[in-house]
């Protein structure tokens, strides 16, 4: 519930800023539903993630690193 308004919410941010631009929508999916969960207290593996969205882990964590920064997404650890 929450987690799913989340990232579709950082979805729209990314699409906004033209961060999607040339990337997998696979891969910024994932990257967004990785973010929400994190911020949301949902705590997901990259590893849990990627097998659900059918991307690599590395796909996972390049786009999170490129969302978070760009987005200014704080993520409470």
């Amino acid at each position: 519930g929450e987690a799913k308004v989340k990232a579709m919410e950082i979805i729209r941010k990314a699409r906004e800023e033209k961060l999607t631009s040339g990337k997998s929508p696979s891969g910024t999916a994932a990257a967004a539903i990785y973010i929400a969960t994190l911020k949301c207290g949902e705590r997901r593996t990259q590893r849990e993630v990627a097998k659900v969205t059918d991307v690599t882990e590395v796909t996972v964590r390049n786009r999170y690193k490129e969302l978070v920064e760009e987005l200014e997404e704080k993520i409470e650890a």
